[in-house]
């Protein structure tokens, strides 16, 4: 009789990591199915949520998840901030066991939510380089047009330049999305949420030439006939290929910036807010969610100006 406490209380610490999977495994189909998140997204959740579950561990106590107290997770926070990560990454992590506490919440798991009252540090908004008109047209000038893989990499350039894509959604592009006599294109973005964007003259060119006197020479694999923008074996693209031709080309126009696959799409954005162009407009053709997202580009703009006034005004 003596010994059953011990039993108990080790049985107790086995099956509390089963607790925790079982309801990371439920986080993860929620992620998944309700909220539409991809998988790249999701995978980002859950380790966020890891990182509670490592600092638990790590303080010899891991208790239910429904037990977990605001206590125990600001103990977590002040954990994480001595792993040397930015304040970004520790608001990005404490914002992933928030949403998995909501998810509890939703599951009746938790009676109170406790990161209702958790803070995440602050965090400084670090706008984005961005490339001028004109440093884009180097960047695209330094594509060799007469290979194949020149002709396609000028088309991709043009469409993400002219549409403000995303990287994934330009990989994932079809031709069965290419409306040009309407002048549009369907766009699967975040959440597979559909948007239409209007797409210019120049992509509609070059991507016709790509379409029409590159692609169709190339030997297309099984399951990939619809993806527009394909590598030399007939496959999708990967993000990684259009980040490192873009880090190649900028290299080659001697651009002393960090350009990224996404500096197309901030470029995008900025030249049409220093256009005039409505922000409600910009954020429907960005595909943002909340308009909160859009107007950092309206930030972007005022250090346009104020940089202008510095290098322009003798009074400044």
């Amino acid at each position: 009789m003596a010994g059953r406490p011990f039993v108990f209380l080790a049985l107790f610490f086995l099956i509390l990591p089963l607790m925790w999977d079982a309801y990371l495994k439920g986080f993860r189909s929620y992620l998944q199915l309700e909220r539409s998140l991809s998988a790249n997204s999701i995978e980002a959740y859950l380790r966020d949520v890891e990182k509670l579950v490592q600092y638990l561990q790590s303080v010899n106590i891991q208790p239910p998840p429904d037990q977990v107290s605001l206590s125990d997770l600001q103990s977590c926070v002040r954990w994480i901030a001595t792993l040397g990560m930015t304040a970004t990454s520790q608001a990005r992590i404490i914002s992933g066991i928030k949403a998995f506490y909501r998810y509890l919440a939703l599951e009746d798991v938790v009676r109170q939510d406790p990161t209702i009252l958790l803070e995440a540090p602050k965090t400084k908004r670090q706008l984005p380089d961005v490339l001028s008109f004109e440093e884009i047209e180097q960047i695209i000038g330094q594509i060799k047009a007469g290979t194949p893989e020149g002709q396609r990499n000028r088309a991709i350039l043009e469409t993400m330049y002219s549409c403000g894509l995303r990287v994934s959604e330009v990989t994932n592009l079809q031709i069965s999305q290419l409306h040009f006599d309407a002048g549009f294109i369907r766009v699967v973005g975040k959440g597979d949420k559909e948007r239409l964007v209007p797409i210019g003259s120049d992509a509609v060119k070059y991507i016709n030439i790509y379409k029409d006197e590159v692609r169709v020479h190339v030997p297309v694999k099984k399951g990939q006939e619809d993806i527009l923008f394909l590598n030399r074996r007939g496959s999708a693209l990967t993000r990684v290929m259009i980040f490192l031709v873009i880090k190649e080309l900028t290299a080659a126009a001697g651009i002393d910036k960090q350009v990224s696959p996404h500096t197309f799409r901030h470029s995008f954005a900025t030249h049409l807010v220093e256009g005039g162009a409505d922000l409600r407009a910009v954020q429907e053709m960005l595909g943002h969610e909340s308009i909160t997202t859009t107007e950092i580009y309206t930030h972007l703009d005022r250090e346009y100006l104020r940089d202008t006034l510095q290098r322009f005004h003798p009074r400044f």
